[in-house]
């Protein structure tokens, strides 16, 4: 039987057939032994050919993973030198972010987005909390309205704790499959009890002492949505390391560095101090936004170092 893998916890799966039946897997050991260089073989979003063991109990052996159309994976926050493979199969993924409590800096965003661009995921900002906002976190948004809107990504504004502006966020995710992250505590939780009213996952806010948000999602768990599509909860992050990205080609994945590349003097061009570079060109004449330039330096300066920006 052919399945979807809706989640993960390690050493076994549930996963869903066609007929829309769930069942519990367990991985075939053959598959841990083929040098596969991730943390987890297998992630929610896997196509999978399972075989029943038991039809009463509904549980079944995976016997084979179909090829993935694409997915995201992040540096393994516990074996830095291996990949976790976030999710597959995507649509868009959506990003959760926060201007105050907690604040989720520019260069996560920035991060995310760089991985999104390489595995060509399609990505939405969606900044929560609106009801917390005072006149410098709504000058905020509106610069990285204007500035992320004019390179092509779209960005929400939303408070799921009163519902305003989720109508937009609805439209966007119905039948598209999408990969839900963010940093803990910005209201992913909420986010999708708002979505599926009944599902009721646990929430938890802010550290008082940290201001950072308290984890609540252990595992990566898909889940259907009522208008159609499907949402793929993830848990939260405190740092994104990018995997497999060298400092000639980051410049690919910031779409207004795209199209300029070609027009450098030197093909090997970083964009940093070489003569004839098209990219300071354009940031000096204005055509690319300061802050994003400022976040493709950190970015470029911490690969093949510790790869991390908070």
């Amino acid at each position: 039987m052919e399945a979807k893998v809706y989640k993960s916890t390690g050493s076994w799966y549930i996963v869903k057939t066609a007929a829309g039946a769930f069942w519990n897997a367990r991985l075939k050991g053959v598959f841990k032994m083929e040098g596969i260089g991730s943390t987890n073989p297998i992630a929610v979003g896997d196509q999978v050919e399972i075989e029943a063991e038991n039809e009463l109990e509904q549980s079944a052996t995976i016997t084979g993973i179909h090829d993935r159309h694409n997915y995201i994976r992040r540096q393994s926050p516990s074996h830095k030198m291996q990949f976790h493979i976030v999710a597959s199969n995507l649509d868009q993924s959506l990003l959760v972010a926060t201007l105050k409590e907690p604040r989720t800096s520019q260069g996560f965003i920035d991060r995310f987005l760089v991985a999104c661009e390489s595995y060509h995921v399609p990505a939405i900002i969606l900044l929560n909390k609106a009801d917390l906002y005072g006149n410098k976190e709504m000058q905020r948004y509106e610069q990285w309205k204007q500035m992320y809107e004019a390179i092509g990504y779209t960005l929400v504004l939303a408070s799921v704790q009163d519902g305003a502006g989720l109508e937009p966020v609805k439209a966007l995710l119905k039948d598209r499959i999408t990969l839900l992250s963010g940093h803990s505590g910005v209201g992913k939780s909420s986010f999708i009890n708002a979505l599926l009213p009944g599902r009721s996952l646990k929430t938890h806010g802010v550290s008082g002492w940290s201001g950072k948000g308290i984890h609540t999602t252990t595992f990566a768990e898909m889940y259907d949505l009522p208008e159609g599509g499907q949402i793929i909860d993830t848990p939260g992050m405190r740092e994104f390391g990018l995997v497999d990205i060298s400092r000639q080609e980051l410049s690919h994945y910031f779409p207004e560095m795209r199209g300029l590349i070609q027009e450098c003097q030197f093909n090997n061009c970083l964009h940093v101090n070489e003569p004839g570079c098209a990219i300071k060109k354009a940031l000096g004449e204005g055509l690319i936004h300061a802050d994003r330039y400022e976040s493709y330096c950190n970015i470029l300066f911490s690969i093949g170092e510790t790869n991390y920006l908070r």
